[in-house]
């Protein structure tokens, strides 16, 4: 993994958002001012255990001496959350990926719809910040188990008729998305971050009303990204002069690291677009979860830690 370009970042703060959910304000080792990000941008942070995991950012971009990310405790962790709510402590040192956005906002649309399941709302409490800043009309839908569970209500609640809260615990049934989001014009954009099940419903919804403009960030891989292509291909490596044979059954990331090609990477599940790509020749098979479709239609980038090749030979600009 490239490590030239991390930054080297100090734990400044870590405070108590919501049942299971702590913020970490993470500021540069020399008090520098850090690159810049725009809403919908995340961060990718190298945990002292060896694991990488990404965070969307959820501070205000316009304060560049520090980046504040929100963390939920995952019932279901493999040690990243975990490690950052029981071992991590205020003035330790982390190594952080700068900011990376797939997620990004349309800050000139006239009107636009953000959904938030649980934890998926750290980055739509940034658009909803920059909109509101602009004097753009929106309107948020923060969805979640109880509302002792959800992270930054007050803030939130400060934009009034806006928002709209929806906890399954006091409405006793889940919201429903394709109802909510009945009757927009064509032109809005929809944004959603939250887990599978509500991105799902987002997206068939979206589908169903005919909206065109529709954004989604995962937290984890799409299922599709599970399956492993069968039969071998070549890439080529347009910068370099290498050639490479991924055999079947072996990921394009693996046989790139295997060949000793500089490739950054993090996640390894196709959603944090570290690994993202430039395709000079050839037809990507696809499993990413942070393209658009119209980014995958036009077959000139691709996220090389699960997507493959859909013929037998592949150029990369590598």
């Amino acid at each position: 993994m490239k490590q030239g370009s991390l930054l080297m970042m100090r734990v400044q703060a870590i405070r108590y958002e919501a049942r299971g959910v702590v913020s970490l304000e993470l500021q540069g080792a020399g008090g520098e001012t850090l690159p810049e990000f725009s809403p919908g941008a995340h961060i990718d942070l190298h945990l002292a255990n060896g694991l990488t995991r990404s965070y969307s950012l959820c501070g205000a971009p316009e304060d560049r001496d520090r980046y504040t990310v929100g963390v939920l405790l995952d019932r279901n962790s493999r040690g990243g959350s975990r490690f950052v709510h029981e071992e991590l402590l205020v003035g330790q040192m982390l190594q952080v990926a700068p900011p990376r956005n797939h997620f990004a906002l349309d800050e000139d649309a006239m009107q636009s719809v953000l959904v938030a399941g649980g934890i998926g709302v750290t980055p739509i409490l940034c658009m909803a910040r920059r909109l509101a800043e602009r004097g753009r009309t929106f309107t948020l839908l923060y969805c979640a188990r109880s509302r002792a569970e959800a992270a930054f209500v007050e803030q939130l609640a400060g934009y009034g008729d806006a928002v709209r809260f929806h906890f399954d615990e006091e409405e006793g049934v889940p919201p429903d998305i394709k109802t909510m989001l009945a009757g927009r014009h064509v032109d809005t954009h929809f944004y959603c971050c939250g887990p599978g099940p509500m991105l799902s419903a987002f997206e068939d919804a979206c589908k169903a009303h005919g909206y065109p403009n529709v954004h989604v960030e995962r937290f984890a891989a799409d299922p599709a990204t599970e399956a492993v292509q069968e039969g071998e291909y070549s890439v080529a490596l347009g910068r370099s002069g290498k050639s490479v044979l991924v055999p079947s059954g072996k990921s394009l990331l693996d046989a790139l690291l295997e060949a000793e090609v500089q490739v950054e990477y993090s996640c390894r599940e196709g959603v944090c677009g570290s690994c993202e790509t430039a395709v000079l020749e050839g037809c990507p098979d696809h499993r990413d979860s942070v393209l658009s479709q119209s980014e995958r239609d036009s077959n000139r980038i691709m996220m090389v830690c699960v997507s493959g090749c859909k013929g037998r030979h592949l150029v990369l600009d590598l």
